[in-house]
């Protein structure tokens, strides 16, 4: 039974499927780094709301002339040498001059912006503040819906979405908190990849396919 709990935990959960596939998407977007830059080179990348935890398996952070800034509403505390954290806002950042970042990255955030106005600032942001960019976030059109691990949730009344997170273990096989629930089902606007196109004009879509079926989406200008 815990093998098939840790497989449908979250992402920060190493065992799980969504961590075998953010490893997987790391090492693409590394590959991406590589072939734009020197490893010797100064690099400074903007992680919004990105977390230490998530680059312990990247090799970027050991790089000598890296600088991995990361961006939440809370400040973290870290003890790395390369990577620092500071509080702010994905979707006003008047503390960052205009193109102060070689790279602005950001893996699952923007859906969690509750408005598409939000979105659209966020992006607007990105593009002003980075040079080049990688910004992902799950397929609104997957069979499956990314953060509740049901079928076609995205696509139900968010009351039966409500229902079936507080009061059945459909869901990761857990009850969720009706606090959590409700926080997830207000925040949450899935973007396909028409609307992730429109927020970046310019910029090439990486697809994550698992069985033919495109899971989730990024816009880069990374190639």
């Amino acid at each position: 039974m815990s093998f098939i709990t840790d497989l449908f935990a979250s992402s920060d959960n190493p065992k799980s499927l969504g961590a075998k596939f953010r490893n997987r998407r790391l090492h693409d977007f590394e590959a991406l780094i590589f072939k734009n830059f020197s490893p010797d080179q100064p690099l400074r990348i903007l992680d919004v709301g990105g977390t230490a935890y998530f680059w312990k398996n990247s090799s970027l952070p050991n790089l000598k002339q890296i600088e991995i800034v990361l961006l939440n509403l809370q400040e973290e505390q870290i003890n790395h040498p390369t990577i620092r954290s500071v509080s702010g806002d994905a979707t006003s950042m008047p503390e960052f001059a205009q193109k102060s970042f070689d790279i602005v990255f950001s893996n699952s955030v923007i859906e969690h912006l509750y408005t598409l106005e939000n979105q659209k600032k966020m992006a607007d942001e990105i593009l002003r503040v980075g040079k080049k960019y990688f910004i992902q976030t799950p397929n609104r059109n997957f069979p499956i819906e990314a953060h509740y691990a049901l079928p076609f949730a995205q696509f139900l009344p968010k009351n039966v979405t409500y229902f079936l997170l507080t009061k059945t273990k459909l869901s990761r096989l857990k009850k969720w908190e009706p606090r959590d629930a409700q926080q997830y089902l207000d925040e949450i606007r899935l973007l396909d990849e028409g609307q992730l196109r429109k927020l970046f004009p310019q910029a090439e879509i990486y697809k994550e396919k698992v069985f033919g079926l495109v899971k989730s989406i990024a816009a880069h200008n990374l190639s």
